[in-house]
């Protein structure tokens, strides 16, 4: 720790811990989902999309992750600087990547289903 830090009542550091972990969570889920979709998903009418869809999937969840640890250390700091904390875009743009993902895979299974087997 530098000058002017000190060390942030432990509930607030674990309660930090537990956000980050519910993040890598759900980039853990993201990149599981990614590689099911390739694995187990039949091909869909157009070429390609399952692909696609498991390398966004895979590659959104080790972009959270990444972000995951950023704020983690981001909040950690400024807890350490009794400073308030920093905000973040990151859970409205997951929830909107989400979004567009949904809309996309309905579009995809409403006009080109599955090919049979």
């Amino acid at each position: 720790m530098t000058s002017g830090e000190q060390e942030p009542d432990y509930r607030f550091t674990l309660a930090n811990e537990r956000t980050f972990l519910a993040w890598i969570r759900t980039a853990l889920a993201l990149i599981a989902g990614g590689i099911a979709v390739v694995q187990f998903v039949p091909s869909f009418g157009i070429p390609g999309v399952r692909h696609g869809l498991g390398l966004a999937l895979t590659a959104g969840g080790g972009v959270l992750a990444a972000l995951a640890v950023r704020r983690w250390q981001r909040v950690q700091a400024a807890m350490r600087r009794d400073e308030e904390l920093p905000p973040t875009h990151v859970p409205a743009l997951l929830g909107g990547a989400i979004f567009v993902v949904t809309v996309a895979v309905i579009v995809v299974l409403v006009i080109w289903p599955p090919a049979g087997p």
